[in-house]
């Protein structure tokens, strides 16, 4: 599953793309430092999850490989996929996941209800105090995960920033001018607004609300973060092809759809400023 845009293991092993960050950018592979500095770290509780939609081919390796990694990090640790609808093998990949691994937990939509919907779904069930996710479909190595971990100190928000994006060469260059524009028109710091490897402080959401369920959710995410004062750090990842399914978001056949909806969220944030809850 992806997000709008730019947004694996379980396969094969494969190359990642030309570069689509800095020249400049350290690799990302975890390293047994990279591990200790996360185990060094003040311990902390956390939630993963990944939002999964037909994602039968890949969903399994996603769980259990976050279980593993999780281990190494905490004692106290999570694992929650929201199945949004999936109408494929998804969900009897699940219920046999659930047998095997007594920390998952599968939040079920009847329906379909968008990406943005999936995110929402994942972070009200999430019940530690950091949120980490990424998607099913193991673009993203979860094994990643104690890099951002190791970077949590004194921020709320740890997001990735791909090294190299692979992707179609048309996704690549529609993916770079979205990303130039919404960095412009909402003001945003962040390297990569679309990474969907994230890493967030659950006490943030008392301050913020997520309402998008598109995926233009990540540009909400991101925008009212930084805008209600809130810190943040960034951290190179891999990003790998699709192996299995295709995207259900980034397609030209909805670009006109992301700009009348970015327009939108863009009057709503910036013009008018809606970025705290207002039922606290």
């Amino acid at each position: 599953m992806s997000a709008p845009s730019d947004a694996a293991p379980g396969a094969a092993p494969r190359d990642p793309a030309p570069t689509d960050a800095p020249a400049n950018a350290p690799s990302s592979a975890p390293d047994p430092a990279a591990k200790e500095a996360a185990r060094r770290s003040a311990p902390g509780s956390i939630s993963a999850f990944f939002p999964a939609y037909h994602d039968w081919g890949t969903i399994a390796s996603q769980v259990v490989l976050v279980s593993r990694t999780l281990r190494e990090l905490t004692d106290d640790w999570e694992v929650i996929v929201v199945d949004d609808g999936s109408r494929d093998r998804t969900p009897e990949v699940l219920d046999e996941l659930t047998k095997l691994c007594p920390r998952l937990r599968v939040v079920t939509h009847v329906r379909n209800r968008g990406y943005g919907g999936a995110l929402r779904s994942g972070f009200e069930a999430a019940r530690k105090d950091w949120v980490f996710y990424t998607d099913g479909d193991a673009q993203y190595d979860v094994c990643e995960l104690p890099l951002l971990w190791a970077a949590r100190e004194g921020v709320e928000l740890v997001n990735g920033f791909k090294i190299s994006r692979s992707d179609p060469v048309h996704r690549i260059w529609i993916g770079r001018l979205y990303h130039w524009m919404v960095k412009l028109v909402f003001g945003l710091r962040t390297p990569d607004v679309d990474c969907d490897f994230r890493l967030v402080r659950r006490s943030v959401f008392d301050t913020i609300e997520l309402t998008r369920d598109t995926g233009l959710i990540c540009v909400e995410l991101v925008t009212k973060i930084e805008k209600a004062g809130f810190r943040s750090a960034y951290v190179p990842v891999h990003h790998f092809h699709r192996v299995h399914g295709r995207s259900q978001f980034f397609n030209l056949r909805r670009v006109g759809q992301v700009a009348v909806g970015l327009g939108t969220l863009w009057l709503e944030l910036i013009v008018h400023g809606r970025i705290r809850r207002t039922d606290r």
